[in-house]
């Protein structure tokens, strides 16, 4: 573990492969997007549980956390719900790699709510960074934008779902500070996974009905993206800024869209192959800057 926290970046790299996985593996589901995402983080709390209650350090902090943090970790987990449902909706309107390019324009939220509410600051070189990669973003998702009204709806739920994950980064920033990742995580997931069981239930759709492809599909999303993924970039929090954990998800729709040229037949554009390119640019700068300061 020490070794870890000496190369933090290695975690970097293993929490983008798990969210990459996330477009591809909710392409296969057949329920409504809050049944999927209920079953993602219901399976993410049920393993998570005995490892939390089973280690006495975690079970004494998770009993003794203050009322201010547990409310930060609660709110965390209602904007990552939001996140959830109205991402997965949007890919069900649009393209992977328009879909996960636009939600990764939450290093933009991320970075303008860093500034304004935490006091933080970006240099130029920085903002330059965030820039480039943002504007791969861009070019990628106009690459495919004569796809219709439908597409433009999922256009729309992606950049929503942006701005409620940025949200939940940046509660994560703060909550981070004093409290273990096992902890903050534990709490979120759980208040998500209730806002989520109660979307389900306002919507009325039923948890089951949909054959196998919910339950399986909610596994796979909870292993690879929420336990190797989410939960991984809320540990890294405490090594880089907020503003460059998002910034490296931006990898995201680069190799969410390799695996679906593959899986779906969705052949990338010139320009989407020119935006990701930008993208990795831009991530690769902005790590530079983050090392030297």
């Amino acid at each position: 573990m020490k070794y870890i926290e000496k190369h933090p970046m290695i975690m970097i790299v293993i929490g983008v492969l798990g969210i990459s996985l996330s477009a591809i593996f909710v392409k296969y589901s057949t329920a409504p997007s809050a049944v999927t995402a209920a079953f993602r983080l219901g399976w993410t709390v049920l393993l998570m549980s005995p490892v939390v209650w089973a280690k006495r350090e975690v079970r004494e902090e998770l009993l003794h956390v203050n009322k201010r943090e547990l409310g930060l970790s609660v709110l965390s987990g209602l904007f990552l719900a939001i996140h959830f449902v109205l991402w997965f909706e949007s890919l069900q309107h649009t393209s992977v790699a328009s879909s996960t390019s636009i939600v990764c324009t939450e290093v933009i939220w991320v970075a303008l709510g860093f500034c304004l509410f935490l006091k933080g600051t970006l240099s130029k070189q920085a903002v330059l960074a965030i820039i480039i990669a943002f504007a791969g973003s861009v070019v990628i998702a106009y690459s495919d934008s004569s796809a219709g009204g439908a597409h433009l709806y999922g256009d729309i739920l992606a950049l929503v779902s942006a701005v409620a994950v940025a949200v939940y980064t940046l509660l994560g920033r703060i909550v981070r500070n004093n409290v273990s990742t096992s902890v903050y995580t534990y709490v979120a997931y759980v208040s998500c996974g209730a806002v989520l069981l109660g979307t389900c239930m306002v919507q009325s759709y039923p948890l089951f009905g949909y054959g196998m492809s919910a339950v399986i599909v909610g596994l796979l999303l909870s292993v690879f993206s929420t336990i190797l993924g989410h939960s991984i970039f809320s540990w890294c929090l405490k090594y880089f800024s907020p503003a460059f954990v998002s910034a490296s998800k931006l990898c995201e729709p680069v190799a969410a869209s390799i695996m679906a040229v593959f899986l779906f037949r969705e052949l990338p554009s010139v320009l989407q192959i020119f935006g990701g390119a930008m993208i990795i640019g831009g991530v690769y700068y902005y790590s530079k800057i983050e090392k030297a300061e």
